[in-house]
């Protein structure tokens, strides 16, 4: 067994993040992640008001469920961040050469992951706060 500090095991989880090959679907998971949050919190909602006729009251799911979304996106987020932080030349990344486009990339994702995370805390609020369905 290797006997590492806590630093070694940090910065090796690092490498391999940043090892990690970035792609247009890594840009996505962040807003893709929000949609189905999205799409979650409005379908529960309107089926729990048509067909129960009240407002739902499984906020623990609803809570979970939101929790999960919101560590997906900050994982991503890390990651991007860690990937942004690649060295080489500084912004802006116009060249043509592979770690331009990583750094890219994960400028982007981490932009779009700050941007999904508050819209997930935006559409979560008024499900926790509403308690009728008119």
């Amino acid at each position: 067994m290797k006997n590492e500090t806590p630093n070694e095991g940090r910065g090796g989880l690092r490498e391999r993040v940043r090892g990690l090959r970035v792609t247009l679907w890594t840009l996505i998971v962040p807003p893709g992640v929000w949609a189905v949050h999205f799409l979650f919190c409005y379908l529960w909602v309107a089926v729990s008001c048509a067909k129960l006729g009240a407002f739902p009251r499984f906020t623990t799911a609803f809570l979970i469920g939101t929790g999960v979304a919101l560590a997906i996106i900050a994982a991503s987020g890390w990651v991007a961040w860690i990937q942004s932080r690649t060295p080489g030349d500084p912004p802006p990344h116009d060249e043509g050469t592979d770690i331009d486009r990583l750094r890219f990339l994960a400028h982007a994702t981490m932009l779009l992951a700050a941007l999904s995370f508050v819209a997930v805390v935006f559409t979560a609020a008024p499900a926790l706060m509403l308690t009728d369905c008119r």
